[in-house]
């Protein structure tokens, strides 16, 4: 008898051990959450803004910035701040890829990562605050406010080698675009609502000058056509020189649906541009949103929800990195 009851607690014991991991992982990863940080570190997301208000106030070009990296650092296979990690000797950063060309203010996130760590060391992401960074500098540039869950972690390791098979080109057809977004759960009028963000910043005429030389693309607006001829002069640019045409020449720091009018006047100035007011697919959209405000900002809260939301780093998954453009050391 003593040998029956020894056995059957020696087997509750191991029962319990066996579903103690699991326990333990379920209740130490919630997923993404509003205010995840709330007992951690609940002047995170206050932080994080006040930092994204005083940069912009001093850096205007940094809100542009924020919306940019949400992009493509969400849109290449996971939303874990992989886009921050510099090169190493046997990696190359996904900064540093094609697709990536002119993104900058990297500098100014690692500000941001330094004044949350002065409150709470080793608490707050990088891919949080990346995307949190997004949400308030939307919310500079006149857009609206996005209520965005937290909880990421970052990745250890660059995607620059896949970046090309989830990042559209500039000049690839609008089915491509719609298929890569729709792959991550971006319906038509999200990722039209996405591209709205070529209502703020600029272009730089190494992206747009085939659409000038040899010969002008007849697509474009003549009147449009004299403007970019004389930003972008030089048929073959200087990637370094400070050359580019703004997005939007009526609100170029203004988040606004200016861009939908201008699309459809023939003043884009991108292929991709083009392509979103003329296919019969995205035209509708475009149309509808060129009339409406309100339209665009709920389908581009929606679409940026979902992209914050792809596939991210959760629970022990992952680490929090000391400084957002290197890994953490392994010993």
């Amino acid at each position: 008898m003593a040998s029956k009851t020894l056995f059957f607690f020696a087997l509750l014991s191991f029962s319990a051990v066996s579903l103690w991991p699991a326990l333990a992982d379920n209740e130490q990863d919630p997923g993404l959450v509003m205010n995840f940080y709330k007992d951690a570190c609940p002047q995170a997301e206050d932080i994080i803004k006040e930092q994204v208000k005083l940069l912009y106030k001093r850096h205007k070009n940094t809100a542009f910035s924020w919306l940019r990296n949400i992009f493509h650092d969400c849109a290449v296979q996971s939303c874990d701040a992989s886009l921050l990690l510099d090169s190493t000797r046997r990696t190359l950063s996904e900064k540093e890829t094609d697709r990536s060309f002119g993104l900058r203010n990297f500098r100014y996130l690692d500000t941001i990562k330094e004044a949350v760590e002065r409150e709470c060391p080793g608490v707050v992401s990088c891919a949080d605050i990346l995307v949190l960074s997004a949400r308030d500098g939307i919310v500079s540039l006149g857009g609206p406010h996005i209520p965005l869950k937290t909880g990421r972690r970052d990745g250890r390791k660059s995607r620059a080698d896949v970046v090309e098979q989830y990042l559209p080109d500039h000049n690839e057809s609008i089915s491509v675009v719609l298929d890569r977004f729709s792959a991550i759960g971006v319906d038509t009028p999200g990722l039209v609502a996405l591209l709205g963000s070529h209502s703020v910043g600029r272009t730089h005429c190494v992206k747009l000058v085939h659409r000038l030389y040899p010969e002008v693309d007849p697509a474009l607006n003549p009147d449009h056509v004299e403007h970019m001829l004389y930003k972008c002069p030089d048929p073959i640019p200087d990637p370094k020189a400070v050359q580019y045409v703004r997005n939007d020449r009526g609100t170029p720091m203004k988040l606004d649906n200016n861009y939908y009018r201008n699309i459809l006047d023939n003043k884009g100035l991108l292929i991709v541009d083009h392509q979103l007011a003329t296919d019969k697919r995205t035209k509708p959209y475009v149309k509808k949103m060129a009339k409406s405000q309100d339209y665009f900002f709920k389908q581009f809260a929606k679409a940026i929800t979902i992209l914050s939301e792809n596939n991210p780093l959760t629970g022990t998954k992952g680490e929090i990195r000391k400084q957002c453009n290197v890994a953490n050391k392994l010993h």
